[in-house]
């Protein structure tokens, strides 16, 4: 049974996955016992959610450098609400929620209105966001209501004792859950590869193009910033140094996923699968102990080459045909 090629980089990725689980099994005792499993998925929620938002940018062919920003100012903004204001934390997340959406929606009706470059406007963004959370403070704000430190501390158990989700983590399913369902079974998710694949002939068949280059910045908008709001369940604080460096680690995950960088194939699935081998690459250097933190960054940058090239062969192969 020969694999269709449209699914081959996603059965990279997953391949990958299992690879390197597999080989941590075998290198390091307790590396994939159910927990350690579970936490792969805690510790990187914020990251998938921030991802899902950033895939369906990617299948359009576009790109979005602000999310890292945007998480750092919906963490900015929540703790202030919460902590100099006193807002109940029902009030404040739905407001946080509200600015993301609207940040995104802003930068995609520039993008779409204009015909402006998707790189030049988010990276407007990312400056604007970063620099609007040293007005609001230039230090960190803890955030010490109980309520929140309840929430950020909730582990919901899945047999027994011996494992557990946090609320993070079941907001990142959710979230993707909603996404492979409305990128796979709605119009606006046929929308978004019709574009991805070409713009022109997307247009020519009546598509709504220009709504849906709005729609995927505003979904991007609103996955930062809910990804801003899971960032404070684990600093359960808000500062303008927050998720430095957050949007290439989304773009690395959505592109190790196996979401083609020109757009129009890809799939969500995928890119959770690359956000927890950012997470297992991340662990395995952990339980090796021996080897500095950097080397996180330089297996990611090792990968991304690979799949970059991987996308090209991919690329070329699909055009041959």
């Amino acid at each position: 049974m020969r694999l269709e090629p449209k699914y081959m980089p996603l059965a990279a990725t997953v391949s990958l996955f299992v690879a390197m689980a597999a080989f941590g099994s075998v290198a390091y005792t307790g590396f994939f016992a159910a927990q350690a499993f579970l936490n792969l998925l805690i510790d990187n929620a914020f990251l998938v959610i921030v991802a899902v938002g950033m895939t369906f940018v990617i299948l359009t062919g576009g790109i979005d450098l602000s999310v890292g920003s945007v998480v750092a100012l919906s963490t900015m903004v929540l703790a202030a609400l919460m902590e100099h204001r006193h807002w109940s934390l029902w009030l404040a997340i739905p407001l946080v929620l509200c600015m993301g959406t609207l940040f995104g929606a802003f930068m995609g009706w520039l993008i779409q209105r204009f015909r402006l470059q998707p790189f030049i406007v988010t990276l407007a963004g990312m400056f604007l966001a970063r620099g609007l959370c040293y007005l609001i403070s230039i230090d960190s704000i803890s955030i010490t209501d109980e309520a929140y430190t309840a929430l950020a501390q909730l582990r919901i158990p899945l047999w027994g004792e011996s494992a557990a989700l946090s609320l993070s983590a079941i907001l990142a399913l959710v979230v993707l859950a909603l996404a492979m369902f409305v990128a796979h079974a709605t119009e606006f998710g046929r929308t978004v590869y019709a574009i991805g694949g070409n713009e022109q002939s997307a247009m020519l068949m009546g598509l709504p193009v220009a709504r849906t280059t709005v729609l995927v910045y505003t979904v991007s908008g609103f996955c930062s910033a809910l990804g801003g709001v899971v960032f404070t369940f684990y600093m359960l604080s808000g500062y303008g140094l927050h998720a430095v460096g957050l949007e290439l680690d989304a773009i690395a995950a959505v592109v190790i996923g196996g979401t083609l960088l020109s757009g129009g194939v890809g799939y969500v699935v995928g890119t959770l699968f690359g956000a927890l081998t950012l997470g297992i690459i991340q662990s395995l250097i952990m339980f090796n102990g021996s080897l500095s933190s950097w080397w996180t960054r330089i297996v990611i940058g090792a990968l991304l080459f690979v799949f970059c090239v991987l996308q090209r062969v991919f690329e070329t192969g699909r055009k041959a045909h």
